[in-house]
């Protein structure tokens, strides 16, 4: 079973949480006219295999947005912090 651990709230089961997506896309600028960027940002995705960073939202306690460090080819669980503390040090 996969455990995240929330900085908040600490270690919980997956199912506290929802799949926010992709944490290693960069976002289009706002007002960016480039429709060609924005519909790779929102429909294109790839499917890594291994070491990946994913947002999660822990929706069955503090509603923090995450940053999860995630190795998808075993499914072991890395560090994870607040997204919008940006990166740790």
């Amino acid at each position: 079973m996969l455990r995240i651990t929330c900085p908040h709230c600490g270690e919980r089961d997956y199912t506290e949480y929802r799949y926010g997506g992709d944490a290693t896309k960069t976002r289009p600028a706002h007002g960016s006219g480039d429709r060609d960027a924005w519909y790779a940002y929102v429909f294109e995705f790839d499917n890594p295999l291994g070491a990946h960073r994913e947002y999660w939202q822990h929706v069955q306690g503090c509603r923090q947005w995450i940053v999860l460090e995630r190795d998808t080819a075993t499914n072991a669980v890395g560090r994870s912090w607040l997204a919008r503390d940006g990166e740790p040090r």
